[in-house]
């Protein structure tokens, strides 16, 4: 004899299933996928490119021909 509650539960969900658009097209497991992908791809470039900027030396060497008067007032001569 089969399980009473099995066959309980499929008569409730078979209404439900009919009232699903079958018109209406869904991304489905296939969409979750390539976005997933997507995303761990992100991930792995914006981790790589924070490895990457921490190796650069942002430190400038002062010119020494273009040395300004550290005060804000303009030399007046």
């Amino acid at each position: 004899m089969p399980d009473m509650s099995a066959s309980l539960a499929l008569t409730h969900l078979v209404p439900l299933a009919k009232e699903i658009d079958e018109n209406k097209v869904t991304p489905g497991v296939l969409g979750f996928i390539v976005f997933a992908v997507m995303a761990l791809a992100v991930w792995g470039l914006m981790k790589s490119m924070s490895k990457h900027m921490q190796k650069v030396d942002f430190k400038e060497s002062p010119d020494a021909g273009s040395e300004q008067p550290s005060d804000s007032t303009p030399q007046r001569g």
